[in-house]
């Protein structure tokens, strides 16, 4: 193909136009050595390569590599190595989807350690206009059994060996740099009713402001990482942490028990799969509408000739749109916890997606209230965080895992150090009440005790001849699965350079509310294309130049070089050698 003989011409064009510097080798924390490895938001190397959200966790996840372990060994250093350094989005109390293509003739997996309701959850807990913050919030975390559970199945270095790095962070610190700083900052002055945040994570509980090269430290959470050290998953889900946890839920209106944290169990599920271009691409299956949506979009693109127009025409453009449309309607309509709703086998079908292309009409836009006269008509937190990971056997992960909004429910465990999630808010609040605004009330993804909320995480692995060839996901919330559409068109159908194809302006149309945010508006490159979709029927917004974080791999056949992406709409970077 063609995309594959392009990398080596273009790639030091490809840096050139993101204008990042490589940056010099550099020590991970105290006293670990590191082998020559490379570190900068885009770097191509020959080895293995980890790109994640925190420059700490990247480098963590490279030093697991390079002393033998292999990329899930590597996926579970550098997820809780993000747990430290990464609080508003890595997480112990979180949840998530990790994508794992083994190689080797092994089967890819998807291990689902998405957080669940408690027992005592109920359909109709939450009014309307209900806090997204605070205890009730909460839902059961799933992020230590599922890399615990990664592990079991695939990893080579012991456990322990893999948490330590995480410990040996929270305990002595690490270096704040100028945008973890500000969002300290900014999460700490506006969380007055959550003293314990205030206390871990404020410079003298919020007296003083956190600048660039400050030191944090969180002693509670470092406790907390060497128990689940010694014990594995049970030295969360059970003892001492479980006590502080079930404690601090009785103390503030939550609802998780110790039973709900001794019951809470991660699992494995075949991941979705689908192809396209000649490509195989795999995805998260539900309680993940990622997988689904992805490969539902692609299989409608592909029934027409993108490539006869530039990426940037109103055709391509208005294609993609009316894709995402058709496919967050059938989110809305089918996709809900496997465990509790059918799953419609049709949504990953080619002549189901011929049927939906067809509908497309090439000269106007769809009005969205049309397509599912049946639902009556009366969002999602946009703080994830993903990795992406490849090692020099060619196993593959893409990790996406999250608290929901930014810093979770802003509620920090007393005594544990960690911050919890607010994935409650991801069920649908109000039973049959849809609205233009994007409120969705259908019955897939209603509340009820043990089920799993609908996500929109979209870790992706794109293999060719049995090889991975590309690895991606993103943060945004609901624009996730549109954030992976628009890579995945750039690099599969049009062979961007994956350094362009991440940069590139992102689109995001969600079936309701109808309307079309795209990172291009205002810029004069697109203004005629904006204009000319205008004139479609299509209502274009802005959407600020930060949807999502696509930190991507792509690996070449024919040279095996590799090439990592950290998105310049976030600090990260890539660690590889």
């Amino acid at each position: 193909m063609p995309v594959m003989r392009k990398w080596n011409k273009i790639a030091e064009l490809q840096r050139w136009r993101l204008g990042l510097a490589l940056l010099t080798m550099a020590l991970v924390m105290p006293g670990t050595e590191l082998q020559g490895q490379e570190v900068a938001r885009s770097i191509v190397v020959s080895r293995r390569v980890v790109v994640s959200d925190s420059e700490p966790a990247s480098r963590v996840g490279l030093q697991i590599l390079q002393q033998g372990g292999n990329a899930v060994d590597a996926a579970v250093a550098t997820a809780l190595a993000m747990a430290v350094t990464f609080p508003e989005a890595g997480n112990l109390g979180g949840g998530g989807f990790m994508l794992i293509y083994p190689g080797g003739n092994r089967e890819a997996v998807c291990i689902d350690y998405r957080e669940t309701a408690p027992a005592a959850a109920h359909a109709r807990m939450f009014a309307a206009d209900d806090s997204q913050h605070g205890h009730k919030i909460v839902g059961v975390p799933g992020t230590v059994r599922g890399l615990e559970l990664a592990h079991r199945q695939f990893g080579k270095l012991p456990w322990k060996r893999l948490v330590e790095p995480a410990v040996r962070l929270a305990d002595e610190g690490f270096t704040l740099g100028a945008p973890l700083a500000a969002a300290l900052n900014e999460v700490v002055a506006s969380s007055a009713a959550f003293p314990e945040l205030r206390r871990v994570f404020g410079k003298h509980q919020g007296r003083e402001r956190w600048q660039a090269e400050d030191r944090l430290v969180q002693k509670d959470l470092a406790a907390t990482l060497e128990r689940i050290a010694e014990q594995g998953s049970a030295g969360f889900y059970e003892g001492e942490t479980a006590r502080l946890l079930a404690a601090e839920m009785e103390a503030g209106g939550g609802l998780i028990t110790a039973a709900d944290l001794r019951d809470y169990r991660a699992k494995i599920r075949p991941p979705v799969r689908g192809t396209f271009r000649g490509f195989d691409i795999y995805g998260a299956p539900p309680p993940s509408s990622g997988g689904i949506g992805t490969i539902e979009a692609l299989n409608i693109l592909e029934n027409f000739d993108l490539k006869q127009q530039d990426r940037w025409s109103p055709r391509t453009m208005h294609l993609l749109i009316e894709a995402m449309r058709r496919v967050y309607c059938d989110r809305a309509r089918y996709l809900g916890d496997p465990d509790f709703a059918e799953i419609p086998a049709k949504l990953i079908d080619n002549a189901y997606a011929r049927e939906l292309a067809q509908s497309i009409d090439l000269d106007r836009a769809t009005p969205s209230e049309t397509l599912a006269p049946e639902i009556e008509l009366a969002g999602e937190g946009s703080d994830t965080t993903h990795f992406s990971i490849i090692d020099g056997e060619g196993m593959a992960v893409a990790n996406t895992y999250t608290l929901e909004h930014s810093y979770g429910s802003r509620v920090v465990v007393r005594g544990a150090g960690f911050l919890l999630n607010n994935e409650m808010g991801d069920f649908n609040w109000l039973p049959g009440h849809t609205d233009r605004r994007g409120r969705i009330g259908t019955p897939p993804n209603q509340i009820a005790p043990g089920k799993r909320m609908l996500s929109s995480q979209s870790p992706t692995i794109v293999v060719r001849e049995g090889r991975p060839v590309l690895i991606t996901g993103s943060p945004g919330g609901r624009t996730i699965i549109n954030t992976v559409i628009c890579v995945l068109t750039n690099v599969l159908e049009y062979q961007m350079p994956l350094g362009e194809a991440v940069a590139a302006p992102r689109l995001h149309q969600a079936w309701f509310p109808d309307v079309v945010r795209f990172e291009g508006v205002g810029r004069s490159e697109y203004a005629k294309t904006v204009e000319q979709l205008s004139a479609l029927g299509h209502a274009i917004e802005p959407k600020p130049p930060k949807q999502g974080a696509a930190n991507s791999i792509w690996i070449d056949q024919k040279t095996a070089q590799i090439s990592a992406v950290a998105d310049p709409r976030r600090s990260g970077v890539a660690a590889g050698d």
